[in-house]
């Protein structure tokens, strides 16, 4: 994780933890969160919390950061969003949850309908138009 020069190293190692947490599906991760680490906190690639879990496909992890307000269509510096994350993995739950959530299914590029469309899911295409 590549941050600037003036932040503490424990401070990166504890950022970094926390991303790896999200990772991993750690539901630790929500403890945090209601300490007061910051919901949307973004690593340098501006993948967020969120992002992370949704990539990789833990959803409860998803379910908890969405019940604490996470920005469910957030998208990192690539231009990409959660749900079109999710639907590139082919996480088919955790894609449901977002879009439950409100996702906008055209925010991003590709957005998750062109994500979807990409990758022969025309069926949850349909779903999101």
């Amino acid at each position: 994780m590549t941050v600037p020069q003036d932040v503490p190293a424990d401070i990166q190692a504890f950022a970094g933890k926390l991303f790896d947490l999200a990772r991993a599906g750690d539901m630790a991760l929500l403890d945090y969160v209601d300490h007061g680490v910051a919901v949307d906190l973004s690593n340098q690639d501006g993948n967020s919390l969120l992002m992370l879990a949704a990539y990789n496909g833990h959803a409860e992890l998803v379910r908890g950061l969405i019940g604490r307000q996470a920005d469910v269509d957030k998208q990192n510096a690539r231009g990409q969003s959660p749900l079109a994350g999710a639907i590139f993995r082919k996480e088919d739950e955790v894609a449901a949850l977002l879009i439950d959530a409100g996702a906008d299914p055209k925010a991003g590029t590709p957005n998750a309908i062109d994500t979807a469309r990409m990758f022969g899911r025309d069926d949850l295409a349909e779903r999101m138009e």
